[in-house]
C-alpha cells in the first residue's frame, strides 16, 4: 500500500506539486540541509537533469537512492 502526500514546490518561478512517501520527503529535505540549499533549488537542479519521460516526483525518488547508494560505497 502506497502512503504518498503532496508536496508543493517552485521551480523557477513556476509552482508545482509531487506526491512522495514520508521517507522520501523526509530524506530529501535532508539531503538539501546536507547540501545547505532549499528543497525548491534541489529540486530545480533534479527537474533540469531529468529525461523528458520521467516524472519529477520518480526523479526526485531516484535521486535519493542514488545519494544514499553513494554514501555506501
Amino acid at each position: 500500500m502506497k502512503i504518498q502526500k503532496k508536496h508543493s514546490l517552485n521551480l523557477r518561478g513556476h509552482q508545482t506539486s509531487v506526491s512522495l512517501e514520508p521517507q522520501f520527503w523526509h530524506a530529501f529535505k535532508y539531503i538539501a540541509d546536507q547540501k545547505k540549499i532549499g528543497i525548491n533549488a534541489l529540486a530545480s537542479e533534479i527537474d533540469e537533469g531529468r529525461v523528458p519521460q520521467a516524472g519529477l516526483a520518480s526523479s526526485i525518488r531516484l535521486y535519493v537512492l542514488t545519494h544514499y547508494q553513494k554514501q555506501a560505497t
